[in-house]
């Protein structure tokens, strides 16, 4: 019996590998990771312009009113509401010294806040996190002095 537990613990363990490494932290970092940091400026930053994409980061309700708005927009022949990078509060950026700090988290959600400079001004980003079946996902994103992401189709 020991050896049976053995072999399915081993199992699981690379049946499930994301599960141990999915944390709010762990999933900042890989979208952050893209913008660069003090050894390694300007970054190429996170592509979300299909729906693939709005999906790996954002909650679907989230997504459903992106790409709503996308569509509105490409119908009216404009440009959709989101023109810059929601990540960054910019549509060009040199980020340094960047910190991920996770404020509060739950089995459900989690608020963090993450700090950089872009271009030598000092961001702050706050982040509302949800825990779905396929991992930690964005419910919002809030820009000192800008408002939030969802509050841009809100707007609307």
């Amino acid at each position: 019996m020991p050896r049976f537990l053995t072999l399915l613990a081993f199992s699981l363990a690379f049946a499930f590998p994301a599960l141990a490494a999915d944390t709010p932290d762990a999933f900042l970092k890989s979208i952050y990771s893209h913008y660069g940091d003090s050894d390694k400026k300007d970054g190429a930053g996170v592509m979300i312009d299909s729906a693939a994409q709005l999906r790996r980061y954002f909650t679907a309700d989230l997504v459903a009113l992106i790409e709503a708005d996308e569509k509105a927009a490409e119908k009216r022949g404009d440009v959709p509401t989101l023109d810059g990078d929601p990540f960054i509060d910019a549509q060009d950026w040199q980020v340094t010294d960047l910190k991920i700090h996770v404020d509060s988290q739950t089995a459900t959600d989690a608020k963090a806040t993450v700090t950089f400079e872009n271009t030598k001004e000092p961001k702050v980003v706050q982040l509302d996190l949800v825990n779905t079946p396929k991992g930690w996902r964005i419910a919002d994103i809030f820009w000192k002095g800008d408002g939030s992401l969802r509050a841009l189709y809100k707007k609307k």
